[in-house]
């Protein structure tokens, strides 16, 4: 299968030459990626739905082939993980009436809104509740910033814009200017509108502050959706969910209000938020269940520090089955993440074949329920398996480079921690250079499993090659991206296409990531936070 993709002699030179000792190591091989992707995101798994009908032959895949290359059972003699999960279907109403004092307006679901639930009732929803604009529903009293001063939110339903208040402006320090800071994320306005007692939260979704067009927010919030189960939600907003930008406008100028004028107001922290002069109602009926669904462990014991860890991590998961489009409703997630499921069990195998075992322990994590809001790297931070106080580092892949070989390497977060100086140090050995994120914007440090290590204090890497080719240049690769974004991201056409992709972007970016933790696995290094960081850890005691 790989000879379709013959790899240029330069390139292996590039690939292989990655430091005094990387000839003495194995090297990815492309086969081991084909196999697992093409067969991860085949129709017959279905879209690798979390508690889904293949739940259970995607894990056992990857624990057999875990099994294979003779790595050990990561949690006590299993490879699994229990990972208790509630699903909830919410069938929305097919509309949302928005009631004005002289007139009232129709959104249509799907089309204008999506909403879902968290809650584990029956029926659940708004009625005739007054729609607030808190801004960018961020709460700060270090930054002396409160988009929900002075309101009572009980009764009431916070309409809020999507990203914060550094994008787009002037000022590159002020919020991390175009860099999205975590108070950008939705998920942290979910908890903010939680913390604040509202009925309801509605963000705005726009493509470029959100990082991504509308068909993924349907996609991503109309049928089932998970959480962790066992958490008591009962006083969180009942109902959640997005609003298009044309109707944000409309229900501005509505209420009196020019929204482009309100949205620099809601940059500054003179903002009051105010009510918009609405009612809404919209309703959910909910079919709910409980399920467990696994995190899938291996790891190797380290042959002289073994109680140090080095953790790989990759979500197995995608989302399923969903809406028909093209005649296809299978969202089977090739590049998403079958892609980065491939590249660590690909990983496994080049530290299983080493001649020698590393120093540390490594361990290969793939979680399941990211796509659902990290649930599975979440559970497992809270829950780990090896003593986070003692892993070292995580290394994330969230999706490997189909388009061909890179000359760059792009850090996630770039100038976060130490990792940083690590991934340099090898790319430059690959014959690449470090790029910083190309959109910072989109806040893609907050939207993989490496985000729920940081928060633990574990440095963490997540990055990738995809923007400057090696031989097609930077337009190509940025064609190429934009072109998977706008058609396939989050689709039923993320599919493998042996046509279109080229298996040796994935080699390449799998070989750093491996460099890397072999490397890192071999030293006594520590990597440590930057000290503008948000993110920290205590000083871990070191065993000489």
């Amino acid at each position: 299968m790989l000879n379709k993709y013959l790899i240029p002699f330069f390139f292996i030179l590039l690939v292989s030459c990655n430091d005094s000792t990387s000839s003495k190591l194995p090297s990815i091989n492309g086969d081991t990626i084909l196999k697992h992707l093409e067969e991860l995101s085949a129709d017959k798994y279905l879209g690798r739905m979390p508690c889904g009908p293949t739940d259970q032959m995607t894990v056992d895949y990857i624990s057999d082939a875990l099994k294979e290359l003779g790595i050990k059972p990561g949690n006590n003699g299993s490879y699994f993980q229990e990972v208790p999960l509630l699903t909830i279907d919410g069938d929305i109403s097919e509309t949302m009436a928005i009631k004005y004092p002289d007139k009232q307006e129709i959104w249509k679901k799907g089309k204008d809104f999506v909403i879902h639930s968290e809650r584990k009732v029956d029926n659940i929803g708004f009625k005739d509740s007054e729609l607030v604009f808190c801004g960018y529903g961020i709460v700060d009293e270090k930054l002396g910033w409160n988009d929900y001063e002075g309101i009572d939110m009980k009764g009431k339903t916070a309409v809020v814009l999507v990203n914060d208040p550094g994008y787009g402006g002037e000022d590159q320090q002020f919020f991390k200017g175009d860099i999205m800071t975590y108070y950008g994320r939705w998920t942290y306005k979910y908890d903010e509108a939680d913390r604040q007692g509202a009925d309801g939260l509605i963000i705005i979704h726009e493509k470029n502050s959100a990082g991504y067009p509308w068909f993924v927010v349907q996609s991503s919030w109309t049928g089932p959706q998970q959480g962790l189960s066992g958490i008591d939600r009962s006083n969180d907003c009942g109902v959640k969910g997005w609003i298009t930008l044309d109707n944000a406008v409309k229900l501005f100028e509505n209420a009196g209000y020019d929204f482009t004028t309100e949205i620099k107001k809601a940059r500054t922290k003179d903002f009051k938020p105010f009510s918009l002069k609405g009612k809404a109602t919209a309703s959910l009926d909910n079919h709910y269940s409980e399920c467990i669904s696994n995190n899938v462990i291996g790891f190797i014991e380290g042959s002289k520090y073994p109680e140090e860890y080095i953790v790989y991590t990759a979500h197995w998961d995608h989302i399923g089955i969903g809406k028909v489009v093209a005649g296809d409703s299978i969202y089977n997630g090739a590049l998403d993440n079958a892609s980065g499921v491939a590249a660590v069990l690909s990983i496994a195998e080049s530290f299983a074949k080493a001649n020698t075992r590393p120093e540390r322990s490594v361990v290969f994590l793939f979680v399941t329920a990211e796509e659902q809001g990290l649930l599975g790297s979440e559970y497992y931070a809270e829950n780990p398996i090896f003593p986070l106080a003692k892993t070292v580092c995580n290394l994330n892949i969230d999706g490997v480079n189909p388009a061909g070989p890179m000359k760059d390497f792009t850090i996630v977060g770039k100038g976060h921690s130490e990792m940083d100086q690590f991934a340099e140090k090898a790319a430059i050995a690959q014959g690449r250079y470090i790029l910083d994120e190309q959109e910072p914007e989109k806040g893609y440090f907050f939207r993989s499993d490496h985000f729920n290590f940081a928060k633990k204090g574990v440095p963490a890497l997540y990055g990738d090659g995809g923007y400057d080719h090696v031989e097609k240049g930077k337009e190509y690769a940025k064609a190429f991206k934009d072109d998977f974004i706008a058609n396939n991201y989050h689709a039923p056409s993320d599919e493998f296409d042996p046509e279109k992709w080229d298996v040796n972007g994935m080699i390449q970016d799998a070989q750093i990531y491996f460099n890397i933790g072999y490397n890192i696995s071999n030293s006594r290094d520590w990597p440590k936070w930057y000290e503008d960081s948000e993110f920290s850890r205590k000083k871990p005691t070191v065993k000489d």
